[in-house]
């Protein structure tokens, strides 16, 4: 399971040029993929959706404003040999600025508090720490 532990910037808008998608086909490239074996690969898929050689080039070149859809991010996904919540972390990441921590087998209480410290400073979470520590210590000892 997972769940978001920092919330998107507000003002963020524009997809940057060099953003997470983007980096993760240029990596691709750079390992000797081309756009059109991306493209093809993308078209064997289970979504059903796919993308073609023209819009993964703008996706690096020149990111669109919106971001693939789903579908679309699926097909990427497969393409690159990557999970797909992979790279849909890194299309929230390049079009949202948005970035996702997994927090695996805790459950909701726990989330919610981690998604609420996330934004605070480093003198408040030494806070939230110490008292935490604290709480944990005097329960030990009220059990000896």
């Amino acid at each position: 399971m997972t769940a978001p532990a920092t919330a998107p910037d507000p003002g963020a808008a524009e997809p940057s040029p060099a953003g997470a998608l983007s980096q993760l086909i240029q990596e691709a490239l750079d390992k000797g993929d081309s756009y059109q074996r991306l493209a093809d690969r993308a078209a064997r898929s289970d979504s059903d959706e796919t993308v073609s050689k023209p819009y993964l080039q703008r996706i690096v070149k020149n990111p669109p404003a919106n971001p693939p859809t789903a579908g679309q991010l699926v097909a990427i996904a497969y393409a690159l040999g990557k999970p797909d919540q992979r790279v849909i972390e890194a299309a929230a990441r390049q079009w949202l600025r948005y970035e996702a921590t997994e927090l695996s087998g805790y459950d909701e209480e726990v989330r919610i508090i981690v998604g609420h410290l996330a934004g605070k400073s480093k003198a408040d979470l030494m806070r939230w720490r110490y008292m935490i520590e604290a709480e944990e210590r005097a329960q030990r000892e009220a059990e000896s």
